[in-house]
């Protein structure tokens, strides 16, 4: 299976202004995330998506791959993660060349285990799922049932089901995406506008720190995480 590693990273951010090439802890916010998937034995090809400048010659320095600008508008803040997939795929079609699969990795979810794309690319492959995600799991007092939903100034339970589960030890496990690794298949990415498709594998990663960077106290956050592990 040829895998392409892709590493979005644009320029503009409301919530940290210049986010991506911001110094956490002594290097830049992509480096992290670059230093993980250059680990990878099992991404064919990794390269970098920004449409800034100065984003693309931090890659440069780094030795990360940029073979093209991405386009202003699928840099905006409402530009999703597929258009930028799709175009990056397309990048290569245009060229005669086809990857089977795309593993994304976002620079805002710096910290990945070690080995944990390759974990997540093995079971991927194994699987013959759609797609691949991490995921951590939901804690027990906001499982899906024990949510409730507004319906028409009353509650109900949000999966639907008219009794709630009482026991917590009866609660099924759930788990919500990280954002450290997706992993979709080329065709359903372009043929079905999804970066899931019907069969969705996850590998777990509970077990290690993790943060989501998007706001001034996730960035706080994140150096506390490495300065606990310093």
């Amino acid at each position: 299976m040829n895998i392409l590693g892709l590493i979005p990273a644009r320029g503009g951010s409301k919530g940290i202004p210049g986010k991506n090439s911001k110094i956490l802890s002594g290097k830049p916010l992509l480096q992290y995330t670059y230093e993980a998937a250059k680990q990878a034995k099992l991404l064919n090809k990794l390269i970098l998506s920004s449409d800034s400048e100065e984003i693309i010659q931090l890659a440069t320095q780094l030795d990360l791959e940029v073979p093209f600008k991405r386009p202003v508008s699928l840099a905006q803040d409402s530009s999703s993660s597929i258009e930028v997939a799709r175009h990056a795929l397309n990048y290569y079609l245009d060229q005669g060349i086809k990857f089977d699969a795309i593993c994304l990795l976002q620079p805002t979810t710096p910290f990945r285990k070690t080995g944990l794309i390759d974990e997540a690319i093995q079971k991927f492959k194994d699987g013959g799922f759609d797609s691949l995600i991490s995921v951590r799991e939901v804690p027990k007092a906001y499982n899906p049932h024990w949510v409730f939903e507004e319906n028409q100034g009353a509650l109900r339970i949000a999966t639907g089901e008219k009794e709630i589960i009482s026991r917590r030890q009866d609660l099924p496990k759930a788990y919500h995406r990280d954002g450290a690794v997706y992993l979709t298949k080329t065709d359903i990415l372009l043929n079905e506008n999804s970066l899931f498709g019907k069969n969705i594998g996850f590998v777990n990663t509970s077990a290690y720190p993790y943060i989501n960077i998007d706001t001034q106290e996730d960035w706080k956050r994140a150096e506390e995480i490495l300065g606990n592990k310093s």
